[in-house]
């Protein structure tokens, strides 16, 4: 019992990866992937989840020992495998913000019927709401609140899960033809579904920052097994619940011939006005504060782990600028992050996808070589011998390196085609 009590009171990193993870990917695409092809669809995501589990770990792995994060292993590797990640990061800071919180704003005014008002300002709303928490909570407070958050969202789906599965399968399932998954639509799917299972690569340096954060409030730096085993934690819940996702949409919608949006905001009000039609109009509040609380938590740690990772790189490369080292630069990161990405759905607001898909096109293509980058940082000199990766947990990672760069090859070969 106290080792399981150490276990929860260190919860930190392992949890904010499984909130900031469980995002569009699980919401939207897993139970997408149970509604339109059924229970097989939990092999990819099984399998997505195992082969790309040592990259998030070696971040984990490489803080924990070094109590370095792994942007300065990639530093320490040479100044252009840093600007390598520094683009993705670039690309990232100027789009995922910015669909995160667009879908959240047209998530809550779809579930609670918000109408004459603009999604760009409801979004604003959540930006500075969240901005507020983040600069005046901090990292102890995202922490502590995100247990919370966790708790519902994972109680929500639990009862969720048993409720549809006691109702049962909805009529026409058994006599319906599955669509082929290995044509060019499956498989541009199963590359979404995979791809961005549990969430995309570059998030590894997300993990060692949260890493670097918790071993600030610790009073005791922890082992590297405790550190992994909550890292482990974090993992297995999220890759549950994207299989929770998955059968809430086979059972409740295989079968039906509903045609699913595109659309994640339109998507998820589809979602759950056919949960509440298959188990009952009560269930309308606990399947709304699921969605809801899913995309929230998704938005705050993706937040704070976008601000973060911009400032550890911008320090590691232009070390002599005085004001990246000031005490008040994650406040100015965290507004300047709110900033930038509400100017994009201001402007650009009618055209997201179109960067989104340049945001997924330089994810996917850039995934092998991080992958590839991680591998290197924690089997090199500044990691000592014995605790650097098992020749088992190697050759995972280099089947998961073909795997990310047969999708990265495809994906590219998809997109100039």
């Amino acid at each position: 019992m106290s080792k399981l009590k150490i276990l929860l009171k260190n919860l930190g990193p392992g949890l904010l990866f499984a909130s900031m993870a469980i995002g569009t990917s699980h919401l939207v695409l897993s139970t997408k992937a149970g509604a339109q092809y059924g229970w097989i669809m939990v092999i990819p995501i099984i399998l997505a989840n195992i082969l790309k589990y040592p990259f998030f770990e070696f971040g984990i792995r490489y803080t924990a020992v070094t109590e370095k994060s792994l942007v300065q292993g990639y530093l320490n590797l040479g100044k252009k495998y840093l600007w390598v990640y520094a683009f993705v990061t670039i690309v990232s800071t100027f789009t995922i913000l910015a669909a995160l919180y667009i879908v959240t704003a047209g998530l809550f005014m779809n579930l609670f019927s918000i109408e004459n008002i603009e999604a760009s300002t409801v979004a604003l709303c959540l930006f500075v709401f969240i901005s507020l928490l983040l600069i005046i909570g901090k990292y102890q407070f995202l922490e502590n609140s995100l247990k919370a958050i966790i708790s519902i969202l994972f109680v929500a789906l639990i009862i969720t899960t048993i409720l549809v599965l006691q109702k049962g399968q909805v009529p026409g399932a058994e006599t319906y033809q599955r669509p082929a998954i290995l044509n060019e639509v499956g498989i541009l799917f199963l590359i979404g579904l995979m791809g961005w299972m549990p969430t995309a690569v570059e998030a590894s340096g997300w993990v060692s920052l949260w890493s670097m954060e918790n071993l600030k409030t610790m009073k005791e730096k922890p082992s590297l097994k405790l550190a992994l085993q909550e890292f482990n934690v974090g993992y297995f819940l999220t890759a549950l619940l994207a299989i929770f996702f998955l059968i809430i949409g086979w059972i409740t919608l295989y079968g039906t011939g509903t045609e699913l949006s595109g659309s994640a905001v339109v998507f998820a009000d589809q979602v759950v006005n056919l949960f509440t039609t298959h188990i009952g109009n009560w269930a309308y509040i606990l399947i709304a504060v699921a969605a809801f609380a899913t995309m929230f938590s998704t938005c705050m740690t993706a937040h704070d782990a976008v601000s973060r990772v911009s400032i550890d790189v911008l320090q590691k490369l232009f070390p002599n600028k005085a004001y990246l080292q000031k005490n008040s630069i994650f406040t100015i990161a965290v507004l300047s992050m709110a900033l930038i990405n509400w100017i994009v759905i201001k402007l650009f607001g009618g055209n997201m996808e179109n960067l989104v898909a340049l945001a997924t096109f330089v994810s996917f293509v850039m995934a092998p070589l991080i992958g590839w980058m991680n591998l290197k940082t924690v089997t090199g000199k500044d990691m000592p011998k014995a605790y650097r990766p098992k020749s088992s947990l190697r050759i995972l990672t280099y089947l998961g390196i073909i795997f990310l760069s047969l999708f990265a090859f495809y994906y590219f070969w998809m997109v100039i085609s």
